[in-house]
């Protein structure tokens, strides 16, 4: 899996994965143009996305219709160091009953969402740096 993230202009970005493109940017109010979702907020939706995915495909293995399916992602970002997002909340509604049984399935199933497991269980993450040096006189 590869994401290319090239710097455009101001505080905007452009990641491309697969041939498909997203721009992220920050609010006016930071800076930026807003013409795109800043990166948390990508991140909420990647979080978002992948449960919906494993909801979905749930639903459909047993016959259940996941049309006017919902998912609300929110998070908080702390104030003291290390500054980061937290109380991730996910609210998921789906417009049909589930009886007891699928509705801790369908639990099981979007607890196994690879983004949520990924911050259950965090990756190491290696930055590497490099840059080209412009030799000193």
């Amino acid at each position: 899996m590869l994401v290319n993230i090239s710097y455009k202009s101001n505080l905007q970005f452009q990641a491309t994965a697969r041939g498909h493109v997203i721009v992220s940017d920050q609010p006016h109010s930071n800076g930026g143009e807003d013409t795109g979702m800043t990166p948390p907020e990508l991140f909420l939706a990647a979080l978002g996305g992948c449960v919906g995915f494993y909801a979905v495909k749930y639903c459909q293995a047993r016959g259940l219709d996941a049309t006017g399916l919902n998912i609300e992602v929110s998070a908080q970002k702390t104030t003291t160091p290390p500054i980061r997002l937290d109380e991730i909340e996910i609210h998921l509604s789906l417009p049909v009953s589930l009886n007891d049984r699928h509705q801790k399935g369908l639990e099981s199933a979007v607890n196994a969402c690879l983004i949520h497991t990924t911050l259950i269980h965090p990756p190491k993450i290696t930055i590497q740096i490099d840059s080209a040096l412009i030799p000193t006189t």
